[in-house]
């Protein structure tokens, strides 16, 4: 199952280019606003160096890794929560998705259009204040149901408006909305509202190959890093056109070329990753002679619940997981009997919460 990572931004920050890199599929990029209508997906492989190092001692028929949905959506325009450009039918494409990353311009190109002068806190503010808008059009929509759902007595409503109006609040001040702490039945009702503000976000940072090598002097990116910190956001800094080339050349061609440019890893691994992380993910392996396998659940997943991923009759009919810790699968050279001998096999029942990097063979009655 891949989950999904929208890709936002104004018109011509790169957001088709960098879609293009991450999936290699095609989609069109052009230098005129909306030139993505309709959002593209792309599905990749998470990268994952431990699924490597255990595929090379298994040696299986198969590797597959765990995967991620990305989703280029049209660019957005100021009045977009008022129907301005594609107006709504962006922000419905933003509900869609899971976590967002969201596109701002570093680079200087005369021959690629932009709304006015570079300036990715503009930019940002621009986004994030439609973003809000139509969060609190959705929220005040709620609210009218709720009119009559605290009329009839329906339990937990007038609980329901309280969250709602301290939502509220943090919109209309234009707070932080991310690290914030809710209870359980806060995070259900977040879940049930899907609020635009409230998704997992990262800020990706696109910059020129010159830029690489003097971001900590570049007053932009100082700035973006400093408006992100105060928000408890994240930023990448990549340059979509350079990963759109590393995709086109081979490992140790792309290697060579990130060497030359200072950097160790491609940006594109880090959006992925963190992508990854940001969503609340860990990654499970199963690793036999016919298939080496990551599997991605949600953080505090149960064991059953871990099984259920792989086929829902695993989950119906668990009866327990083998389950053994990355490091020590590693430490017998990838062999089952050998983990066993050191007894760092361990046999856990439904209570079980999976943990990032357990290799996991599951028993069940079908």
């Amino acid at each position: 199952m891949g989950f999904s990572c929208g890709i936002v931004g104004l018109p011509n920050v790169g957001k088709s280019t960098l879609f293009n890199a991450l999936t290699r599929a095609g989609a069109e990029s052009s230098n005129y606003p909306f030139c993505t209508i309709e959002p593209n997906v792309g599905t990749v492989p998470v990268p994952d160096d431990r699924l490597d190092r255990i595929s090379e001692l298994v040696k299986p028929q198969k590797v597959i890794p765990t995967l991620m949905n990305f989703t280029d959506i049209a660019g957005l325009v100021a009045g977009a929560s008022e129907g301005q450009g594609l107006g709504n039918k962006f922000l419905s494409h933003i509900k869609e998705v899971e976590a967002i990353a969201q596109v701002v311009r570093l680079f200087q190109e005369e021959d690629i259009v932009h709304v006015g002068e570079v300036d990715p806190i503009r930019d940002l503010e621009t986004i994030m204040t439609e973003l809000r808008l139509k969060d609190l059009e959705s929220l005040a929509n709620r609210k009218t149901r709720l009119d009559k759902e605290i009329r009839a007595g329906k339990k937990g409503a007038k609980e329901e408006l309280s969250f709602i109006e301290s939502l509220e609040d943090i919109l209309n001040r234009e707070a932080a909305t991310h690290g914030l702490d809710f209870s359980d039945s806060e995070k259900e009702w977040l879940s049930e509202f899907r609020l635009l503000t409230f998704k997992p976000m990262l800020i990706v940072a696109n910059v020129s190959e010159s830029q690489f090598g003097s971001l900590n002097s570049d007053e932009h990116y100082k700035k973006l890093l400093d408006y992100a910190a105060n928000r408890n956001l994240e930023v990448i800094p990549l340059s979509a056109k350079i990963e759109e080339e590393l995709g086109e050349l081979d490992e140790s061609e792309a290697q060579e070329y990130l060497a030359s440019l200072g950097v160790e890893e491609s940006g594109l691994k880090q959006l992925i990753r963190k992508g990854h992380d940001y969503l609340g993910l860990i990654t499970f392996f199963t690793a036999g002679e016919k298939e080496c396998r990551g599997w991605t659940i949600k953080r505090g997943s149960s064991a059953p619940q871990g099984a259920g991923k792989i086929h829902s009759d695993f989950e119906k009919g668990f009866i327990r997981a083998e389950i053994i810790s990355y490091k020590d699968f590693i430490d017998a050279d990838g062999s089952y009997s050998r983990v066993r001998e050191n007894g760092k096999l361990r046999v856990e029942g439904k209570d079980y919460v999976l943990q990032d990097g357990d290799v996991v063979h599951f028993r069940f009655n079908v």
